[in-house]
């Protein structure tokens, strides 16, 4: 049997190359993008390792905190496994296009396994023009100053989503620094009433050209009341019109109400994600 060409580590000299290949695939490939734009490819600045198979990186992964494989068949994904299996496991999930996200899960199921959660069925959706729905005037940036009443929203959205609370085991100054950093950085939304958060949601990745929403919440008592909707469609329209990008995201196929409201702002689907929970 053919022994399969192994992953290398990209380096600064294969940029203009992979820049390229993301530049192909920008809604796809935007959680990294963001990363390599802001970066480059250094893996103590990058955050982690950006690997990559073929002499044209026809396979491209990045390892981190998640695994996220972003393009390569069968063999690119093997070579990826190989390389992750050979090391101390540090990544929580394997995110991305679902072909190779459940093609390289297969290859590293037997030693990561088994997984918390496989949600196979992640549609990606996109919105480049105007909402279609009236945003939410009441939506805006959260402060700095107001970490504290945001925080409490932002654990209960991760935990819902996750089904694990990010502040216990160690976890709460971390999950504090990157909320406030993504505070910092304008790119958190909220709505308070009462001083209390009633919807929320962020701009977890931010390419040149792309956008990804993550993080919508909206308060217990207050859904199924279009807060959600247009609260969604707000930061939409801050992300196309007031930031020249696509605004993109992901939803759990099973999310029926969450993926009727995003129809309804005027999100179309282009692809599938997968996230397999560790």
């Amino acid at each position: 049997m053919l022994k399969v060409a192994g992953a290398r580590l990209l380096e600064e000299r294969d940029a203009n190359l992979v820049r390229s290949v993301l530049a192909s695939a920008p809604v796809a490939t935007c959680m990294v993008a963001a990363r390599v734009e802001e970066t480059g490819l250094h893996p103590l600045r990058l955050g982690g390792e950006l690997w990559g198979h073929g002499s044209r990186l026809t396979g491209l992964c990045f390892s981190g905190a998640n695994l996220v494989p972003l393009r390569g068949g069968p063999d690119a994904m093997r070579a990826f496994a190989d390389r992750a299996l050979r090391r101390r496991r540090v990544c929580s999930s394997l995110v991305g296009p679902a072909e190779q996200v459940l093609t390289l899960w297969d290859e590293v199921e037997a030693q990561w396994g088994p997984a918390r959660e496989v949600r196979a069925e992640q549609p990606l959706m996109v919105l480049s023009e105007r909402p279609h729905v009236e945003p939410d005037p009441l939506v805006r940036q959260v402060h700095l100053d107001e970490l504290e009443r945001y925080l409490p929203a932002a654990v209960a959205m991760f935990t819902e989503e996750v089904g694990v609370d990010p502040s216990t085991d160690g976890g709460a100054a971390g999950y504090r620094a990157r909320v406030a950093d993504l505070i910092a950085s304008g790119r958190a939304f909220a709505r308070f009433e009462d001083g209390e958060v009633v919807f929320k949601a962020e701009v977890g990745a931010l390419s040149s050209t792309v956008g990804q929403i993550q993080g919508v919440w909206v308060h217990p008592d207050r859904r199924s009341t279009g807060l959600g909707t247009a609260g969604t469609a707000a930061v939409a329209d801050r992300l196309v019109r007031g930031w020249g990008r696509t605004a993109s995201l992901y939803v759990n196929d099973f999310n029926v109400a969450a993926r009727a409201a995003y129809e309804k702002v005027g999100f179309r689907s282009v692809g599938e994600y997968a996230t397999v929970l560790l």
